[in-house]
């Protein structure tokens, strides 16, 4: 209940939806997503480089589709850094992969131009939603807190997955976030992804399971 207008009123709950996988990703610019929140997670990495990047002090961070594109826009914007991967590995050319590491580094008073395999992807892919944000287990909290003093009525969470594929870690931090938003109207798949996370507490163990953070540790990057 809150108090408006000296009454009461009760406040409808939050809609929240998950997306699992790019092939549902591929079909959101078909929606209407004008009066949606998209919350979009690439945990490992996209999604946890822009957000370390944006707290080191990047001044913006522009998600192109591909390689080509990015270097297009690098002509616009001269002093940006190109950041991105492409197979998990930094794009020749560019001044920085997709390690976290990195943007800690070099991102003050930059703007930065990314593209990746999947989270720019999912990214542009919401381009027509009234909100996006970006999501990662590094600011689960802070992004529950702005949901909450939104007043976000539907919310819909992005796993960008690995190339074709669901991804663990998208899908367990997306459940995380549910679990921190109590009370509100789940999808099926929401309520999936909430038990998901409520049944393994310890990310840096599913980051450790899922097939890109083996993937990553078989190349020297746990």
């Amino acid at each position: 209940m809150d108090e408006r207008n000296g009454g009461l009123w009760h406040q409808s709950p939050m809609e929240i939806d998950v997306i699992l996988n790019p092939a549902e990703i591929a079909l959101l610019p078909q929606r209407d997503l004008s009066n949606a929140t998209c919350v979009v997670f690439d945990v490992l990495r996209a999604t946890s480089s822009m957000i370390t990047a944006l707290e080191y002090g990047a001044i913006a961070i522009h998600p192109v589709r591909t390689i080509e594109e990015a270097w297009e826009l690098k002509l616009r914007l001269s002093d940006a850094l190109l950041g991105g991967e492409r197979q998990g590995d930094p794009i020749p050319g560019f001044d920085l992969g997709n390690s976290p590491f990195e943007y800690r580094e070099k991102s003050a008073g930059r703007k930065i131009i990314s593209t990746t395999t999947n989270g720019t992807i999912a990214l542009r892919a919401c381009e027509q939603a009234g909100r996006v944000l970006v999501g990662a287990i590094l600011n689960l909290s802070a992004v529950a807190d702005e949901l909450r003093g939104s007043g976000a009525g539907k919310v819909i969470l992005i796993c960008a997955g690995t190339f074709a594929d669901f991804a663990l870690e998208d899908a367990w931090a997306a459940g995380a976030l549910v679990l921190k938003l109590k009370g509100e109207s789940l999808s099926d798949s929401a309520q999936a992804m909430a038990a998901l996370a409520a049944h393994s507490s310890d990310p840096a163990s599913v980051l450790r399971q899922a097939k890109n953070g083996r993937a990553l540790i078989a190349k020297g990057r746990e």
